[in-house]
Order: structure tokens, then sequence, then C-alpha cells
């Protein structure tokens, strides 16, 4: 008796070793409505094809509506004898409706069908991640027009280095998510392109029409070449490689938001919605829910080189490699779903501390280079010398133990006598933000124009 699925060929069924190996089934029955959605697209072509009679593809189209009614109440037995999501349908087609099922396959390859199947869940799956990823932007710009005056320690190397605004610190991942999902974008195009009809590797010699099967199923256009049709996988690669980038953008917020939550901060407080307690410390509030996110984007980061390993030395066109595609692309796309949702909900319900701000903001000479540029302004010096008086003042006020704007002003004159009394006009962290005025600085004016600029070109998201 032949081998049930590969035909006169084989004579034995596969090794229990090579069933576990070669099975996808456990992973790939997720690709279970893109299956059917290709399937009856290639149906209604061969029938206007004349391939198919009207009876095979209504007997066919029927049968399917049932697989997938019974897959999505409980009612499938998937079996992993069967190996994968396509050749499960298959059977089950051939239970219903007999032996129009077997002519179904006709035009066209496993290979091919499951291009076509990832490629519609991995654009499906896009759609979402572009949705959600706007989501998060206004989260952080519905905190940014809040917070458009709040002052807070902008910092280089973890130091304080100057004042920014925390709505302009909001702006700056607002910025970053956008380019993220600007990415999405592009890779969504790149991949509506539609793999069927490119058979197992040279496509075939039915009179198929697959401008039909493209516009069918959504796609803007057949690909070109039945070689590269069948082996390309880098839609998924450049989807999980927008998707590492952004998790990196994540977790730099995730990190942040650890920092700021701490005792040694408290510029944030996380809801008790995305915090957790200490089992034996009972004062404690643990972020747990940013460590998860900052964690999960080395998980992203992992999936996508995973993949990336495993196709870089593979010949044209189609190889068993290729099956491991999907477990590391599915686990991607969906923690970052999960993190980028962790990360709206903590955003959007997280309370600032306003005065912790604002006094860490003054400290570490934060107003420096204020004093710096005013020397240059208002005395004509040259920068550079305006740095190293300013630098003169600084190590005044570290040896004193006070801030800049405590320095009094004589001390000041006799490290540079065309320093006056005017010069305490910008020594504060409220006159420092008000003068970045310059495109894309601090200042509240500026910060809130961009919310409005953003607002707006989200509104339609």
């Amino acid at each position: 008796m032949s081998n049930r699925m590969w035909g006169g060929r084989f004579t034995e069924g596969p090794d229990a070793i090579m069933e576990e190996i070669n099975a996808s089934i456990d992973y790939d029955r997720k690709l279970y409505a893109q299956d059917i959605a290709g399937s009856l697209a290639h149906a209604a072509m061969l029938e206007k094809a004349g391939v198919l009679t009207a009876a095979d593809v209504e007997a066919i189209t029927s049968g399917l509506a049932q697989v997938k009614n019974e897959i999505e109440t409980g009612r499938f037995t998937f079996s992993r004898a069967l190996e994968d999501i396509h050749m499960n349908v298959e059977a089950r087609l051939k239970e219903i409706i007999g032996e129009p099922a077997g002519r179904l396959h006709t035009a066209r390859s496993r290979n091919d069908q499951v291009a076509t199947d990832f490629k519609l869940w991995v654009r499906d799956t896009t759609d979402q991640l572009i949705v959600q990823i706007g989501g998060l932007m206004k989260a952080l710009l519905a905190r940014a027009g809040e917070h458009a005056d709040t002052v807070m320690p902008g910092f280089t190397h973890l130091q304080s280095a100057q004042p920014v605004t925390f709505g302009h610190h909001m702006m700056a991942y607002v910025e970053m998510f956008e380019r993220d999902r600007s990415r999405l974008v592009d890779a969504r195009r790149r991949l509506n392109e539609c793999p069927l009809g490119a058979a197992a590797l040279a496509g075939t010699s039915f009179p198929i029409d697959r401008e039909m099967t493209a516009a069918a199923l959504g796609f803007d256009r057949p690909t070109a070449n039945s070689l590269d049709s069948v082996s390309d996988r880098d839609f998924a690669l450049e989807v999980m490689a927008a998707a590492a980038i952004a998790a990196v953008h994540l977790s730099r917020l995730a990190e942040e938001i650890v920092i700021w939550s701490s005792a040694q901060f408290r510029f944030v407080r996380l809801s008790d919605r995305f915090s957790t307690g200490s089992s034996i410390m009972p004062q404690k509030r643990n972020p747990d829910a940013a460590e998860l996110v900052r964690a999960k984007s080395g998980r992203i980061i992992g999936d996508l080189n995973g993949l990336l390993i495993v196709m870089k030395g593979l010949p044209l066109a189609y190889s068993k490699d290729m099956q491991e595609d999907k477990e590391q692309t599915f686990d991607c796309l969906q923690s970052f779903s999960l993190v980028i949702a962790a990360m709206t909900g903590m955003i959007a319900d997280m309370t600032v501390n306003e005065a912790a701000m604002r006094a860490a903001a003054g400290s570490g000479f934060s107003t420096a280079t204020d004093l710096a540029d005013w020397l240059v302004r208002a005395g004509g010096v040259p920068f550079r010398d305006a740095h190293h008086i300013t630098g003169r003042i600084v190590a005044i006020a570290a040896d004193r133990g006070i801030e800049l704007a405590d320095v009094p002003l004589a001390d000041m004159q006799a490290v540079d006598r065309r320093i006056t009394d005017a010069v305490f006009e910008v020594l504060t962290v409220d006159d420092s933000v008000r003068s970045r005025t310059s495109y894309g600085g601090t200042a509240p004016g500026n910060v809130r124009a961009m919310v409005a600029r953003w607002q707006a070109r989200l509104s339609g998201t």
C-alpha cells in the first residue's frame, strides 16, 4: 500500500522519528484561515480557466466552509501523521466531499501554497501591528500634551545634562515609533505580491490566471519569478527586522520606566495593573511589565537571527529547512504585539511626579550651557572661552555644594568681569527650557505644536 500523502513512490509510512521532525501541524495550524482563503481563490480561478467544473468548485467551496467552521468551533481533529495544515485541511475535505477534493491541488504545490498562506498571515499581522503602534503613539502624545511644561532633567551618559520637558521626552519616542511604523508600512507594501501559481518551482502548464488569484486575495500583483516565489522569505524577515528595531525602542523606554519608577528617582509611578509585589518584602512595587518588555526585545531579536541563519545557506528553490520559518515568525510578531500592548497600557495610566522631576532638573548644574550661551550672546565671548569660564564657575558651585543660580554675582565677576546680574535670568530650569526654541527643541511651545501636528496626522488611524 502506498503512502497516503506522497503516493506511489513510497511503499512505507515514515518512521516515528521522521514523523516527529517532519510534522509542523502543531504550529502551522495557525494558518488555517489563510490556507482556506487561498484554496477558495485557487478553486474559483480553476473554474474560470475551465480546469474544474462548476459542480466541483461548488462542492469544494461548501466543504471548505465546513472545515473552517469545524476548526473554529474546536470540532476539527488535527493529525500529526498528515504533517501540516494543508494536508489536514485537504484530508478532511476529501472525507466531506469525496473525489472533487483531489482536484483542488491541480496547478499548485504545497510550496506555493505555504508561501501564500504564510505571506497572508504576515500581512494580516503587519496590519494589526501598524494599528497597535499608532495606538502607542497616541498614548505618548496624550502624556506629551499634558506635560509640555513639566521640567525634567535631560541626560547624557545617565548624568544630568540640560533641562528638558517630560512632554519633549515623550515626543522623542513618538518620532522613534513613527519610524518603526513606517518600516512596517514599507515592508507591507513590498510583501504584497502573490506566490500562488508558482507551483513547486517552475510554474505550471495549466492555463491559470495568476492575476485573478492575486486580486482575490488582496495582493497587488502575482510574483514575477516562480523560483523566487517559493523560496523567498524576505517578507517575514523584513517585518521581523522592523519588529526587532521597534523592540529596541520599546526596551529603551522600558528601561527608563524602570529607572524613573525607582525610589531613587520617583519620576513616575506605575499603576497596580502593571506592577507586582514581593513575596517577602511588603514595601516593594516592582515594574515587572516594563522589565518583561525589556526582556522580550531579546526574544524578538533572537527570532529574527534564527530565521536569518536558517535562510543564509539555502540554494534555490524550496528546502525543508524553510519549515522552520513559521515558529520563529509567529513567536516574534506575537511577542512584539504583546509588548506594544503592555507599553501602551503603562504609558496611558502611569502617574507623573512633576515635583520630583523639577527638583532633579535643577541639580547637577544643568543650566551650565545656558550660562555659556549667555556669555556668547551678551558678552561677545567666543564659545570655547565661554565654556572654560563656565567650567570655573561650576567648580566654585561644586566646591561650596550649591547650585549655579546660588553663586554670588561677585564671585562670578571674579572669574570674568563681563558677567552682569542679567545672567540670573537664564539660570533657572524654566528659563532654560523656554529658550530652546530651535526647530526640534524642548521649548514648551515647540512641544505643543508638535503634539498638535501629530494628533492631526494620527486622527484618521
